[in-house]
């Protein structure tokens, strides 16, 4: 009997230092929202269903777009019609996530140079600096090898449109910002009929863009994402299998 109140006493004294160090912690981020975009964009499971990204229960299509690319050749989205495709924003000059965007690319690049329906589309979000000569010679510098994998550029106002309305990627002229410009590290991912898909979370709701600026080799950066370049090559796969 004795043992068991002792027992008692420290199950609580358990409890008790849970609640104090812990509770106010997963209050804050259940508040704060990041609980639940934490835990909706840490996604592993390989047998996760493709969902379509709906909007007003319409599936939604890439928006039509045209560009040079770094060969000076116009691409347009009916080039991809076909293809499973990645999408990136992005600009040359980026001191920041850009280059570890590109790197993950190259990486499935490389990984996928078996499949000739796989191709990625990269708009630059500085096409001033970015012509297509500069393209070349980035596409040069970082790699890139697949046919299918064209950096483009045009007029600005044009590609802010795709990024931010087109495709709800956030980019932005921001003078004060590392290299002039603020982007986020997302990569859209496109089926062969030009549809935005994405695996679904634990909710059931599509995590709509995959995170580029974490490798597989990181695993997950300070804050806790995991990288999602490891499921994004799985459900490439799967698209070209459809």
């Amino acid at each position: 009997m004795q043992k068991n109140k002792y027992s008692y006493v420290w199950v609580s004294l358990v409890i008790l230092v849970f609640g104090i160090i812990f509770i106010p912690k997963i209050i804050d981020r259940v508040q704060s929202g990041t609980i639940v975009q934490s835990d909706r964009m840490n996604v592993k499971d390989s047998n996760a269903k493709l969902a379509f990204v709906e909007i007003n229960g319409e599936k939604r299509k890439v928006p039509p777009f045209a560009f040079i690319n770094q060969d000076s050749l116009l691409i347009s989205n009916e080039d991809y019609l076909g293809k499973v495709y990645v999408v990136e924003f992005f600009f040359t000059t980026c001191p920041t996530i850009c280059p570890i965007m590109n790197k993950n690319l190259v990486q499935l690049q490389d990984e996928l140079k078996e499949f000739e329906d796989f191709g990625v589309a990269s708009f630059t979000i500085n096409p001033e600096h970015d012509t297509p000569a500069v393209l070349k010679a980035y596409a040069e510098k970082y790699g890139i090898t697949n046919m299918d994998w064209h950096l483009m550029t045009g007029e600005l106002t044009d590609l802010y449109a795709l990024a931010n309305s087109g495709f709800n990627i956030f980019a932005a002229q921001v003078p004060e910002a590392a290299g002039g410009f603020e982007h986020a590290g997302l990569f859209a991912l496109i089926d062969k009929d030009g549809y935005i898909r994405s695996r679904v979370d634990k909710f059931g709701n599509p995590i709509v863009y995959y995170r580029g600026t974490i490798t597989q080799e990181e695993g997950e950066n300070d804050h806790g994402e995991q990288e999602q370049i490891s499921i994004l090559k799985e459900d490439i796969k799967k698209l070209l299998e459809e």
